[in-house]
């Protein structure tokens, strides 16, 4: 019997999480090999000493089957997990074409709705699933990533399909402890998260505050719950089905999350990285309502404030 390859490319927050968790569970498993794609500096530690993964007080060491910058290495892989940031998506996607065959499932988990679209645009015969990864985690440094949090889900599938894969890669992610859940209405979890995400990236960027600052300063905390039904206008106008006590369970969320963190484009623009999630965060969002002649004053006010930011971080 043939192994099962997984591959995670991206071991930041999201793919260092989940594929620490998937690799010290499937190292040197009879019938699952955990591959990471890495780079520079981080890729070197994990080649040498393993991936760090820390939640809270617990902690442990993955080693992969193989860690690489080279997808050439890789040969074919059943399953690919994207978890880039948006910006890098489709780069990071033709880079990995060589170990990419028709029975590849493609499985992107980064921010965004639309990513499952790009992706089948580059790989048409492949199936592309479409995820979503509810995760407060980072890497700190070279070989460590830290979960912050205290949710670490994650939901993948495609709308209105069913296939015995699914459930398979499902048992996969289970078997190792992962909180993982098939859906056959992907694109309705997917627009939950995103309904959540949006939001708080703008806001957090907009303001320069952390989540406990933003929620501590009346006024701003107001202009957030306002991004929130703005962004549920667009939703609602693309036939997107939502729970009816959305905006409550998002301003939940927003709450529970550490006073201390904020949103990956907050940090991306504190730290003036050339490339941020600007433009698919929010300006997507614009785009999209400029369609449906829908007019979103707070957001399109913040994206226009922040564009110029956008300009002296890519310097």
């Amino acid at each position: 019997m043939e192994k099962i390859k997984i591959v995670v490319a991206g071991i930041g927050g999201v793919g260092g999480y989940f594929g620490g968790v998937l690799a010290k569970h499937y190292f040197n498993h009879p019938c699952v090999e955990i591959i990471f794609v890495a780079r520079g500096e981080h890729l070197k530690k994990i080649q040498t000493v393993g991936l760090k993964v820390i939640k809270g007080e617990t902690e442990f060491i993955a080693h992969p089957s193989l860690a690489t910058n080279n997808p050439n290495e890789i040969v074919e892989a059943d399953l690919v997990l994207i978890c880039t940031k948006t910006y890098d998506l489709e780069k990071v996607v033709q880079e990995l074409s060589p170990c990419i065959t028709d029975k590849t499932i493609l499985l992107p988990l980064l921010n965004g709705v639309n990513n499952g679209q790009k992706i089948q645009q580059l790989f048409p015969n492949n199936l592309v699933l479409d995820g979503c990864v509810y995760l407060v985690s980072r890497r700190t440094e070279p070989g460590v990533i830290e979960n912050l949090g205290n949710i670490q889900t994650l939901y993948f599938g495609k709308d209105n399909y069913a296939h015995e894969k699914l459930t398979q890669f499902l048992r996969i992610f289970t078997d190792a402890g992962i909180d993982a859940h098939t859906s056959t209405q992907i694109s309705s979890i997917i627009w939950e998260k995103f309904i959540f995400l949006s939001p708080t990236a703008t806001v957090t960027s907009f303001y320069n505050e952390n989540i406990g600052e933003v929620i501590n300063n009346p006024t701003h905390f107001v202009a957030f719950v306002a991004l929130i039904e703005e962004i549920k206008q667009l939703a609602e106008a693309k036939q997107i089905v939502l729970p009816k006590d959305l905006t409550e369970k998002t301003i939940k969320k927003f709450r529970s999350l550490p006073a201390t963190a904020t949103s990956s484009m907050h940090t991306d623009f504190k730290q003036q990285t050339a490339s941020n999630e600007l433009h698919s965060v929010t300006g997507y969002v614009l785009e999209e309502a400029g369609n449906f002649n829908l007019h979103l004053s707070v957001y399109a006010n913040m994206f226009e404030k922040l564009k110029p930011k956008l300009k002296r971080s890519s310097k």
